[in-house]
């Protein structure tokens, strides 16, 4: 079995057409990289990159210009993209460390280096091999073959240290291969920092390790192995803290988040913005607990209130990735809510409850996949069929509110029409319009209409008196 076999027909026949166009300029082109990597573990990849060896850009470009759209804006770094095909092609590089930040490195472009010199660069041994696309060969200098059926995840040697990065790399290639780190590469992650990377590049690992890990906890439990924990300190509060047995038979709450992560890996609905969304709630939702548990007279353990004053601890990790006001927006109502599905269930709660937590949350289905997770992440008592989500989600489908917060019914328009002039009490009126219209005082825009006359008849009353 060849990578090439778990490609789409169209870019494979183009995969084939670049290498046979650069065979005969005198170059060679290899499949590098995630593409090799995966298709060795039968898994689709649906971007490819590869390598050319003996031409320079200028070489490269002529010989495929004439076949295929280039985007050529990387083309001073000697990459080219394959318009229309996910393809990247590119020259090998040679990269040097020259000071401790992410931007501080000398590049240079090297068209005559061996595939073996190449292949030295990269992180660990199992995106170290290349493919010949014409001939089906592989390349393995550094036996990346038998460390991939060995589920092993090995460095490739001392130069790994020049990029911190690679620690969460290691993390969510651990959590979507189901991989173990050999003693030697988590010794050399030990001795690193992320101090100087920037968010951006940290954002991108932990978005992989929620949307793409199998067995997310693993991923996480390489991170703790190296002692990166201590860069994450909202994460390491959470090891070592204790949960009641009686509910948390799985153990602290370091524990209970791996196994409440796994759950939702296990139903990720391939929506990518809505399983990272729903990811980060579960990855965040109780870390609210290492501050609020305590150890009460009848020797149980509680944590009052975890839910919500766990938003502000939530809000620090998450500032610690991302800028994105979204994600703070959509992510930390679910972790101050996430334990209102149960409730509202047991107290057989009624319409304007749950047209307000919609409100709040925006998408009920969300905060559903969330405490589904929750629950689910306590082996090993069993579940019991989840019925408070399926009693919400029923619901929340009568209302039309699944997936969606309650539009409001009276808008700006409807006080115009009553000859209230924008002003301070504009936004007043509109929002005390809302929050009945939530509790069910008017349910379409006729009983809106007339509550909106009451109320404003009811302000003239008390302003003339």
């Amino acid at each position: 079995m060849t990578p090439l076999e778990h490609l789409p027909e169209a870019q494979r026949g183009a995969l084939l057409q670049v290498a046979q166009c650069l065979r005969a300029a005198g170059g060679r082109a290899l499949l590098v990289g995630g593409c090799v990597r995966d298709g060795l573990l039968g898994i689709p990849a649906k971007d490819v990159d590869m390598e050319v060896y003996g031409l320079d850009a200028n070489a490269v470009e002529n010989a495929l210009k004439s076949h295929f759209r280039l985007d050529t804006v990387g083309r001073a770094f000697g990459v080219f993209i394959l318009k229309g095909l996910d393809i990247d092609i590119a020259l090998p590089r040679r990269e040097s460390r020259t000071g401790p930040k992410h931007t501080d490195f000398k590049v240079e472009g090297d068209p005559f280096m061996s595939p073996e010199e190449a292949a030295a660069r990269r992180d660990f041994t199992l995106n170290a091999i290349s493919c010949d696309p014409l001939t089906g060969d592989l390349l393995d200098p550094f036996n990346g073959v038998s460390d991939l059926r060995a589920r092993r995840l090995l460095h490739v040697s001392a130069a790994f240290s020049e990029d911190p990065l690679r620690v969460l790399r290691g993390m969510q290639f651990i959590a979507r291969f189901n991989l173990t780190a050999d003693p030697e590469t988590v010794a050399l992650c030990r001795s690193l920092s992320p101090q100087h990377l920037p968010m951006e590049r940290l954002w991108e690992e932990w978005k992989k390790l929620l949307l793409k890990g199998q067995q997310i906890s693993s991923g996480l439990r390489f991170l703790k192995d190296c002692g990166w924990l201590t860069h994450f300190p909202e994460l390491e509060a959470l090891d070592g803290c204790a949960q009641d047995p009686k509910w948390h038979p799985e153990g602290d709450v370091w524990s209970h988040t791996g196994y409440c992560l796994d759950a939702y890996a296990a139903h990720r609905i391939g929506d990518e913005w809505e399983d990272l969304v729903v990811g980060l709630a579960v990855l965040c939702h109780d870390m609210g607990k290492p501050e609020t548990s305590y150890t009460a007279e009848d020797g149980r353990i509680r944590s009052p209130r975890h839910d919500i004053l766990g938003v502000p601890v939530a809000k620090r990790f998450l500032e610690r990735l991302t800028r994105q006001k979204k994600i703070f927006e959509q992510v930390l109502p679910l972790v101050e809510q996430h334990m209102r599905p149960l409730a509202l269930y047991r107290d057989g709660a009624g319409d304007a409850a749950i047209r307000r937590l919609a409100a709040r949350v925006k998408r009920i289905d969300r905060l559903i996949r969330v405490a589904h997770a929750d629950k689910n992440g306590r082996p090993p008592l069993r579940p019991d069929g989840d019925p408070e989500g399926h009693w919400l989600l029923e619901k929340t489908e009568a209302l039309a509110i699944q997936d969606n917060a309650p539009k409001p019914i009276l808008l700006g328009r409807h006080l115009l029409e009553l000859n209230i002039q924008p002003g301070p009490q504009f936004g007043k009126i509109l929002d005390r319009a809302y929050q009945e219209q939530l509790d069910g005082t008017f349910c379409d825009e006729a009983s809106g209409r007339h509550f909106l006359r009451t109320l404003v008849q009811e302000r003239h009353k008390n302003q003339s008196s």
